[in-house]
Order: C-alpha cells, then structure tokens, then sequence
C-alpha cells in the first residue's frame, strides 16, 4: 500500500510544536505571483489543470495541501489535491443580473430579491471602479436607491452638508450614475457604514466563494473536479510537488522531499456475521465487500405501525397515486417483517407547501379526532415536491417540536416510480422509528464483541457542527447520542443543544443549577442517556466508549479535558461510588490523509481501484507514541467509481478499559455493520453518523430568520439554548 505522505530527512520523533510551525511556514513559502491563493493551508492557482465553469459567476480550481506530521518513521510531509470554488471577478450589476436571471436597470429592489442578494454577497470583497486600490466587504444592501440615500461626507462621518450618495459619486470622482432608482451595497461597520452604487462597483478577483452551492448542477460539476479516481488524484498529488520542488527556502535550509509516496503495510479484517430474523429464507449472512440486501431475509425484530397518515404537497402527485404509494409501501414493510395496519386513518390529503403550518396542525387535529382519547398517531407519510426549499426543515421543524409525530418523507420521483429498491430502503428507515431493529451482529448476541462483550457497555456518538456558510450569526448545534440497548448495540436516543456559534467543546453534557430546596442539582445530556440505558436494560453501564467527531488536533487537550471531566461528573451525580472505565477517541473525516493500493491490479471487484473494507493503517504515518489508526470501513462500489476513499482517522485520547489495538480496531469495524437507514457497512461508527443526522435535522429548528430593516438587509441572530425536542419523542430514532 502506498501514502501520500512525502519522506523527507528523518529528525527526532519528539519536535516542539514551534520548530513544527516553523517547517509548516517554510514550505508553503511558494512563489507569490498573484495567480497564487491560499485558503485553510491549500494553494490554488489557475495554471493547475481541472478548472470547471459552474454557472454564469462561478468556477472550480484545483490546488494542493501540504503539512508536516510527526510520524513513527520520523517526520513526514503530508501532500493532498483540493478543490474549491471561486467567484468571477464580475460587475456587480452583471453579478446581480445573474443570480437573480433577469434586467435589474429600470427598477428597485424588494423583498426576496434583496435577501437573496444579501446571502450571495455578504462577506464578498469589492472594487469601486474609479478607485480600484482599495477593497471594501459587503455587509448588507440598502432598501433606499442611490438617489435616496444620505452619505458621509467628510472625515469625520458627518451628515453635512446633506448629499445623497448619488450627489457625493458626481462631486467626488466626477461619476454620473447612471442607474438611480437601484439600491446600494452597504460596506464599512454598522457604526460607520459606507453605501456604493451597485453599478461602480466590482467584485474583487482571487475569492474563494464561502456559500453553499445549490443541489443541482453547480453540486454535479463541482463533483466532476473534486471527485478522481485513485490513479488520477496519485498522478495529481505527483504533479503538485512540482511546485513544493520550486521552494527555494527549503532547498537553502537543506530539506530535502522524496519523489515517491511512502509504501507500509495494511491489514485487512473480517467482515462479522449479521444476524436476520429466523422466519426469513436466510438467518445470518456474511457481507462481501461490506454490502447485502434484504432478499430472502426479514428484520430481526419488525416493529409496528398500528396508525398513520399521508399528507401530499406535491402537484405532481394525484391523490390516486399517493394512494397507490402507501399501499405498496405498506406491502413492503409487512413482507419484511414489520406489523402495518394497510388502512390510513384518513384517505390521502393534499396541502401546498406555503400552508404547512396550517396543513399538519388540521390533519393532526383530524387524526385525533377520529382514534379519540388514550390513540395517537405512529407514522405521518409525507410527499414532497423534488425541489421542496425549506419545505423540508419546517416540516421537521412543525413535526418534532410543535406536534410530536414521528414523520417519513418521500420526494414525488420516488413515489411516482414505485421502485421496489426504494421501498425496501424506506421500510427499513420506518421501522427503526417504529422501534425495531433491521439486523444485529452475531457476536453482540453472544455476547462475544472484543473486549466488551460481557460487560454492559454504553456507546456515545458526540458532535458540535457550526453555522454553514454565509450564516456566521446562526448558533453552533451540539448533538449526543448513546445506545439504548445491550449487547445488541442497535437502538440510539439523541439529545440537542445549541450554544454560541463556533464554540467547540459541549456546553451541555453536564448541567449545575442551584435549587432553594435541594441545594446544586445536576442535569445534562450524559446523565440523561445514562438513565435511560438503565431503565431499558436494567442494567448500569460500566464500559463507557465515547466516540467524539470534528476536533481539531490544536483543540484535542481542551475538549478532552472539559468533556471527559462533565462525563465523570455526569456519572457521579448518579452514584457517589459509580465509576465506569471511559474510552474517549476522536474520530476526523477532514483529513488529507490518503491511501492507495500499492498494485491497482490488488483491488475490489468493481474496478475502483480503491481500498478494501476492512482496511487498517496503523504504523508507519501514524502518531509515533499515542493510539491512533486509519480505518476504511465501507465499500468501494458504494463511491460509484467516481472517487477516492477517505479513510476515518481515530485517536483515543483516553483509554481505561485498556483495549487491545487489534480489539478496538475490530469492534469499531464491526459497529460500521449496524447502522439502520441502509444495507451497507458505512464509513463512521454508527453513534457519529446519528449524532450527524440529529444535529443537521436540529437547524432546521434554529435556521436564522431574515429581516428587512430601515436602510438595509441583514441577517439577525437566534438565541442559544436547549432545543425543544417533544418528550414522545426524544428516547427515539426519528432522526434516522
């Protein structure tokens, strides 16, 4: 196996992290012609192949990352492609033009088309045209036009003598504008702001392009470059150390890079045996290439839908087809092993998006009506049109917070075709919500997974996400999730929080109120999960393994220690004596780290080239003193030959159950089986991918609300705190 970590002179395994920063800066110090652009330590240019046009004002590039890592064979240089997305150094009126497809000249803007404006260009740096050496950042666009505006006359931020923004552009630089009923961008502090006409400003060149990309086919090209093959992206990475070969500093200091990617050795393990209901034509099965499917086989323990409804905002969808669609979903769960009642407490309703609110509150207030007193409803069904919006979000949103309805959505090409695959897929995601469980490991039943398998052990799955792009004023979500089974290891509860954006370790896994009557009480997330494991199993946990996602290596020592000190005192709130030995590891997809088969002939049966499941690297580029390794847990064939396989990069920070290498590595593997919503091993232990899923479904509840304010737009902030998930609910999977 090869990597695409760069030997260069071997130096002592134990460098101070200043002598680290020092190499870091002197081989990115690159020729600095301005074709030259770095963002989050890659380096961009356009004389690198793999440009793509996405749409009318964006476009693709490709660059390179590189980094020094100490190694267990010494110092190593890590050496990556990147791609990301530029934004045209347009006019803005052209830019305007674009985003919003139509003529902008002979009218002002309003209402939506200034927040989609706002949400385009926020944070964007521009050139006013008859001053070109300076560079302003847009902070909002005005709800007055040019003529209407007052502006700064003077150095002290005066108002007098009135002008108008129109008046000062003629005065000051001898412009006549040209487009006067048109709004202005707003750019300095809120303080002192500044407004420019959009017509004299343009945007400023070599800007990497922060917001989110639509799911259409600015996504699809934008795939076409970032996506290669093992062989293209190994031919890539060769072809950027043209550049790091041109450092001239280097050289001078006597670094010397190698021309090859290091070779070490891999070691593959064994797919575990999933078990299946024993009523099914097939009991247990032994996975190839990390994949099966549910033919012949019933889940192991079905669940059962006893109510449910069907609400369609589609226009696409008849009633009659919608009809049709449940029906034979209905079919599909009962043939795989759940108990589904065929007849919908209601017939089909049919609602459009703009009244969801309205929509669900009457359909639940009909449901209610007719089960009566001590009934509620399991299963709303709900068809959403293919290009929904934030349909989707508040319909979650109105579901999980205001109702309490467990809810399964399907887009209208889905329900139109009737795919037996599809279906199969969405009865396995239904009768995880309905409690069920879809397969289990055989090891877990007998009590046989490395090194926990006799003892009760509670898995956590943690994450903090922060605000996307171009929402920097939204709240960072925590997520917690914990199984709530033994030793089958297959159910999970969530719990949210949100906290101050960008804040990194969890605020609320551990909660100190103080009670006029009981004195400090203690609350929190790990102390609620904890409680919940033993009323479902009756048993205490005495293994805690603690899987936690998206840490920086900076921030390792300070989340590791205000996260593992609110998990001990989470436990000792319980019981003063309560004590279970913690397994603490972070988990990071966001690596550059990446591993190619040393002969591409060696590789799986659907000719990617890339890894096999299985796959781990524990030596050679790994931390020379600590716990750490590369795993590929999912198949190949999954990426669609499109792209290279990034392994998942663990480190347990904490380890007092004193694993084994090999036994931790197998257990984590093995839980890859076990997550519900498909038939695939993944590429994260399952606790991580839920915690994911509960966080990115809990900002639908906090997505920051625009607002039209006097003389701008802009976008005004959530507060922080507990989110406010229904009690029916929380102790469920309806985030799967």
């Amino acid at each position: 196996m090869k990597s695409l970590y760069e030997l260069h002179d071997l130096m002592p395994d134990h460098v101070p992290p200043a002598i680290l920063q020092a190499l870091h800066i002197v081989l990115r110090e690159l020729p600095t012609e301005e074709w030259y652009n770095r963002y989050a330590g890659s380096i961009y240019s356009p004389c690198i192949r793999g440009h793509q046009q996405l749409g009318d004002f964006l476009e693709s590039r490709r660059g390179f990352h590189q980094s020094i890592r100490p190694t267990q064979s010494g110092l190593m240089l890590n050496i990556d492609q990147s791609s990301t997305v530029f934004i045209k150094p347009l006019l803005v009126m052209d830019f305007v033009k674009m985003l919003l497809n139509r003529d902008i000249s002979d009218t002002q803007l309003t209402g939506t088309d200034l927040l989609k404006i706002v949400k385009a260009l926020e944070g964007v740096k521009v050139h006013v045209l008859c001053n070109m050496h300076k560079e302003y950042c847009v902070s909002g666009v005005t709800s007055q036009s040019a003529e209407e505006l007052i502006f700064p006359v003077d150095s002290h931020g005066t108002r007098e003598p009135r002008e108008t923004v129109l008046q000062y552009f003629q005065k000051r630089y001898g412009v006549s504008i040209q487009y006067k009923s048109l709004n202005c961008l707003q750019v300095g502090t809120p303080q002192r702001p500044k407004f420019l006409p959009l017509e004299v400003c343009k945007i400023a060149k070599g800007q990497r392009y922060s917001k989110q990309l639509n799911r259409g086919k600015q996504m699809e090209d934008f795939l076409k470059v970032a996506k290669q093959p093992p062989h293209e992206r190994e031919k890539g990475i060769l072809r950027a150390l043209h550049f790091t070969h041109r450092n001239q500093c280097a050289v001078k200091l006597g670094i010397k890079i190698e021309d090859e990617l290091v070779s070490l050795l891999a070691h593959i393990l064994s797919p575990p045996l999933l078990k299946f209901n024993d009523y099914g034509m097939t009991r247990s099965f032994l996975p190839h290439y990390g994949i099966w499917n549910m033919m012949g086989k019933k889940m192991v323990k079905g669940g059962r839908v006893n109510s449910w409804a069907c609400i369609n905002f589609s226009l696409h969808v008849r009633q009659n087809e919608a009809t049709n669609f449940c029906y034979e979903l209905a079919i599909m769960c009962l043939a795989s092993g759940m108990g589904f009642n065929l007849s919908p407490v209601l017939s089909v309703e049919t609602a459009k998006p703009e009244h969801a609110q309205l929509a669900l509150t009457s359909l639940h207030s009909n449901v209610m009506a007719k089960l009566g007193p001590g009934r509620n409803l399991d299963l709303l069904l709900v068809i959403l049109p293919d290009k929904n919006g934030s349909l989707y979000g508040d319909l979650k949103r109105i579901c999980e917070t205001d109702i309490g309805l467990v809810s399964q959505c399907c887009l209208s090409k889905h329900v139109l075709r009737k795919n037996k695959q599809y279906l199969a897929n969405v009865a396995l995601k239904i009768n995880v919500k309905m409690g069920g469980r879809n397969t289990v490991l055989n090891d877990a039943l007998e009590k046989k997974l490395p090194h926990v398998g006799d003892t009760p052990t509670i898995f956590f799955g943690a994450t903090v996400t922060h605000p996307p792009p171009g929402k920097c004023s939204s709240p960072s979500i925590a997520s917690v999730v914990a199984s709530q089974d033994w030793p089958e290891v297959t159910r999970y509860a969530g719990l949210v929080s949100s906290q101050p954006g960008h804040h990194e370790w969890i605020n609320n896994l551990v909660e100190l109120q103080y009670d006029s009557e009981k004195g400090v009480v203690t609350g929190g997330m790990i102390r609620e999960h904890l409680i919940s494991f033993y009323r479902v199993t009756g048993q205490k946990p005495q293994r805690i393994i603690f899987y936690r996602n998206g840490v920086s290596k900076g921030q390792y020592s300070q989340v590791l220690k205000n996260e593992l000190c609110a998990i001990k005192l989470a436990c000792k709130s319980l019981e003063k004596d309560y004590n279970p030995t913690i397994t603490y590891v972070v988990v990071q997809k966001r690596h550059r780290t990446r591993l190619f088969p040393a002969d591409y002939r060696d590789k799986p049966s659907d000719s990617t080239g890339n890894l096999w499941p299985g796959s781990v690297v524990d030596s050679v580029i790994c931390h020379p003193d600590e716990f750490d390794f590369y795993l590929c847990s999912h198949s190949c064939s999954r990426d669609k030959g499109r792209g290279t396989i990034r392994p998942m990069y663990y480190h347990v920070l904490w380890d007092e159950n004193k694993f084994l290498a090999g036994d931790f590595q197998t257990l984590t593997y093995y839980l890859c089986y076990m997550y519900a919503g498909c038939t695939h091993s993944i590429s994260i232990v399952p606790p991580l991918r839920y915690a994911r899923r509960l966080a990115s479904r809990a900002r639908c509840y906090t997505e920051p609300r625009s607002s039209l304010e006097s003389g701008s737009t802009a976008i005004s902030a959530e507060p922080v705190g507990l989110l406010p998930i229904k009690d029916s609910l929380k102790f469920g999977m309806f985030f799967c």
